[in-house]
């Protein structure tokens, strides 16, 4: 008897969003995300990647299509529940001024009742793996970190209701190269020790390449690619390449006469 292959974490399923003028932002989108993995989305402004993750804790609603989360359509899920369990990072952080560092990373526990002493253990747990000591961070405002301090006590607050699913858009886009390299290999270790399903919006490929299993690009709606790290430096379609040679521009234009790549690590 054959074993039925298991549920995506995620799945789009002929996903389109129309703006009210019928502007098409999504375009038929079917994306299978496979539990415990990082997908990465990539394309040019305005391709309609972040509308597609938003689509995931409805944000936005699909105009047509479907978009099922272990199998239940998202539509079908209470709208808090269905959010906070589901961890959201985005650019701008978005931690609350008046709240102390603990108090934000354990927000979603305080709405849900959880007990003080369970909330502040949880807190510091992931303030320590965010590498945000405790006895220094916890009870610091927003207002004394740093830019890379901030998106580190984001990304705890994303984590602490221990949530499945984890969506990421351009999370570490506003950072400087050194502060931004050090959140990524902060990241990787996360998603290896967390198994969270992961769909990261971003335009930097090496970010991509370094975290993610798969790559999906989207130009208009549309998806172009979806393949492997190490497919996508292969491929030879031309829109793939373009968008390597975007970030890789010493490399020759022909792939069959780049030189040998070095593998994305796993």
């Amino acid at each position: 008897m054959t074993t039925p292959p298991p549920t995506p974490a995620i799945h789009f399923r002929n996903v389109s969003f129309a703006l009210a003028n019928g502007q098409l932002l999504l375009d038929r989108i079917s994306l299978s995300l496979d539990e415990g993995t990082t997908t990465a989305i990539l394309g040019r402004s305005g391709s309609g990647k972040t509308t597609l993750l938003r689509t995931v804790n409805r944000l936005l609603d699909p105009t047509n299509g479907e978009v099922l989360l272990s199998g239940v359509n998202a539509r079908d899920r209470n709208l808090i529940a269905l959010r906070r369990s589901i961890g959201y990072v985005i650019q701008e952080v978005g931690l609350f001024p008046h709240f102390t560092l603990e108090r934000n990373v354990a927000l979603v526990l305080e709405a849900e009742s959880t007990p003080l002493a369970q909330r502040i253990r949880r807190a510091h747990e992931l303030l320590t793996a965010v590498g945000l000591a405790p006895d220094t961070f916890a009870g610091r405002f927003p207002r004394q970190l740093s830019g890379g301090q901030r998106q580190r006590a984001g990304l705890a607050r994303a984590l602490a209701a221990d949530p499945p699913i984890l969506l990421m858009d351009e999370p570490f886009g506003a950072l400087d190269p050194l502060t931004r390299l050090e959140m990524q290999q902060m990241m990787r270790s996360l998603l290896q020790r967390f198994r969270k399903t992961v769909l990261l919006v971003t335009h930097d490929l090496d970010e991509a390449l370094y975290l993610a299993d798969r790559i999906v690009l989207l130009d208009s709606g549309r998806i172009l690619a979806n393949l492997t790290p190490q497919e996508f430096l292969r491929s030879a379609q031309p829109e793939v390449r373009a968008y390597v040679q975007a970030f890789r521009r010493a490399l020759p234009a022909d792939p069959a006469t780049a030189p040998p790549t070095q593998e994305a690590a796993p």
